[in-house]
């Protein structure tokens, strides 16, 4: 039996779920079929036939035939699962070969391994990289591109108040966390902020009289709206007058974790609290925003009682709040064990409890494929399927890791993206600014954090990766990926206007495996790009734009000034002008008599690309 590892707050190993309950409901699925391997430069490629009805699948190697297996080690991710094949082993030495099986995964853990084990054994690398091909297809018909990515930014507890004070390095936090949330705004598209903590100690006090005072997440919410950007409501961490035991608390800004032992009491919370926002806001505006109940239920250092007791506060709230108007959209639990999903649609099917979206949380990993547990709510119950919201995504489970300043994050937050693309309604970065109020003040100005932006708001590789996202125009077209490490290690996303004037195509080269954070020269490769149908012989003029560690990285500047913990004046200066992302003109092709042109880029691991092909 495996469990869902995942990380506590500011801590660096598993809690383990294993008293929770899986949903009785889960399937048991056969082990995958036609697992094969390709031995590759500096990788093992593995690849099987998918399984309909898993939410992913876990890889086991061994080094002997007959076994023992164990699943791989992805260096500190919260799930062992990834979402589909193909899979990069790159945790491997050339020459020494392993075997390998996978098992299907559901809520209910990993199902049967296949039965025969394959053998794989990493190539050295040559004289030069290895060669992929990227092939795009711009006479095709556009679709839309699904802004997943957009949708929401992590803000860790709404914005800080301006009395807060001066942040590390001098800067006021709550002055630089709008600002970072309005550089996410503009430079992404970010749309929402998804908060919790809304009724933390500082946000919602108890009267004497038992009333609610919402002085405070007023203050908040209208920093917040004054960005620009609106909240997802997190209904989490209650005030302690409520709680059965009132020291049990988490992070600097004291969050409870205890049980409820008065759920009418809490449901009067809830009620209050929505009629106040719709009282406040309008509620025709309040009726957009979404309301997402309980922060990481699992693991059990965020809380208090049986999952069963988070099932009644979930119900307790979504009653609430439909019950002031019936057109908010209301979900949970943003979990950090993915098995809670199925075990929360179970409960509201068999308690008909509303419930409009099921939120979970990966770090480290990539989006698994939860529609098979939605489609199977609906089917059952005849109401519309919940949407698939995945939030707090950072590039380790762990709050401080180096590859989150790093380029190894950028083509990381680029593959869940697209993984997200294939089977989800959202995908939450975690979070925009290394200013989080929920823990203790930044102590460097690169330390790790899981912000797209450090304290000071210097972008970071991950945030530019987003950016290019956010830049591909038109509708998506296909981009296939062949050659050494396809589709697993590289991988593309293509856009094109209608009428053929321009072409974007966004490629990147990385692993999942942290441990390769600082690079590996054998994952290196050399992609050729070719773009067909485009207008015979046309002109088109083409602009490179590059993420790596020599290019857009700025915790390289950094070092390369002489690093330390932070900057003075003069060097925030050159810091800010060393800021950005350059557009590189390259020569302009021409496209062949069949509507083809080829362009060659040098694809290190980690790196992105963005080309731009214009007709002239």
């Amino acid at each position: 039996m495996i469990t869902t590892p995942t990380a506590p707050i500011g801590g660096k190993g598993p809690v383990s779920c294993s008293g929770d309950r899986p949903p009785t409901g889960s399937p048991a699925l056969p082990a995958p079929t036609g697992l094969h391997s390709r031995d590759g430069t500096g990788h093992v490629l593995l690849d099987w036939d998918p399984v309909d009805g898993a939410l992913g699948y876990v890889v086991h190697r061994s080094d002997f035939a007959d076994g023992p297996f164990a699943p791989l080690d992805l260096g500190g991710g919260d799930m062992p699962a990834v979402p589909r094949p193909p899979y990069a082993d790159t945790r491997v030495e050339a020459g020494r070969g392993h075997w390998y099986k996978v098992a299907s995964w559901t809520g209910a853990g990993p199902g049967p391994l296949t039965p025969g084990p394959v053998r794989g054994c990493a190539r050295a690398r040559g004289i030069g990289p290895a060669a992929v091909g990227v092939r795009v297809d711009a006479g095709a018909e556009p679709v839309p591109l699904r802004g997943v990515w957009k949708r929401t930014i992590g803000a860790a507890h709404l914005l800080p108040a301006p009395d807060d004070g001066p942040g590390p390095g001098g800067a006021e936090a709550a002055v630089e966390h709008a600002e970072a949330l309005r550089i996410v705004l503009g430079g992404i598209g970010v749309r929402t902020v998804r908060t919790h903590g809304t009724s933390m100690p500082d946000r919602v006090t108890v009267r004497p009289d038992g009333t609610f005072d919402f002085t405070g997440l007023d203050a908040a919410h209208d920093r917040l709206l004054a960005t620009g950007l609106e909240p997802v409501v997190g209904l989490s961490f209650p005030p302690a007058e409520l709680a059965a035991d009132p020291g049990a608390t988490v992070l600097p800004r004291r969050g409870g974790t205890s049980a409820l032992p008065d759920l009418g009491r809490y449901g009067e919370l809830c009620r209050e609290l929505t009629v106040h926002l719709c009282e406040r806001h309008g509620a025709d505006e309040v009726a957009g925003w979404l309301f997402e109940v309980r922060n990481e239920p699992a693991p059990e250092a965020l809380r208090s009682g049986s999952q069963d007791a988070c099932h009644r506060r979930y119900e307790t709230a979504a009653r609430a709040v439909k019950g002031v108007d019936a057109r908010i959209r209301v979900g949970g639990h943003s979990s950090a064990a993915p098995a809670w999903v199925g075990a929360l649609l179970e409960f509201c099917r068999r308690e008909d409890v509303p419930i409009d979206f099921v939120s979970v949380r990966t770090r480290g990993g990539a989006p698994l494929d939860l529609r098979p547990l939605t489609r199977s709510f609906a089917r059952a119950t005849g109401r519309p399927e919940p949407e698939v919201l995945w939030s707090e995504r950072a590039v380790t489970a762990r709050h401080f890791h180096p590859a989150d300043d790093s380029a190894f994050a950028a083509p990381s937050v680029l593959h869940a993206v697209k993984s997200a693309l294939a089977s989800a309604d959202a995908f939450t970065s975690w979070v925009a600014t290394d200013h989080m109020a929920r823990t203790d003040p930044p102590p460097a100005l690169f330390h790790g954090g899981p912000g797209l932006l450090t304290a000071g708001n210097l972008r970071k590789p991950r945030f530019w990766a987003l950016r290019l996202l956010s830049g591909l125009a038109g509708g998506r077209v296909p981009a296939r990926v062949t050659g050494d490490g396809a589709e697993a290690l590289v991988e593309a996303l293509a856009t094109a206007a209608g009428d053929g004037t321009h072409v974007d195509v966004l490629v990147w080269n990385g692993t999942p495996d942290r441990t390769g954070a600082a690079g590996a020269a054998a994952l290196d490769r050399g992609a050729l790009v070719e773009v067909e149908g485009l207008t015979p012989d046309a002109v088109y003029d083409v602009t490179l734009w590059r993420v790596d560690e020599g290019h857009a990285d700025i915790r390289t500047v950094w070092e390369a000034m002489g690093g330390g913990d932070w900057p003075d004046a003069q060097q925030w200066a050159r810091l800010r002008a060393a800021d950005v992302l350059p557009a590189e003109p390259l020569p302009a092709v021409t496209a062949g008599p069949d509507g083809t042109v080829s362009l060659s880029v040098a694809l290190p691991m980690p790196a992105v690309r963005s080309l731009r092909l214009t007709r002239a």
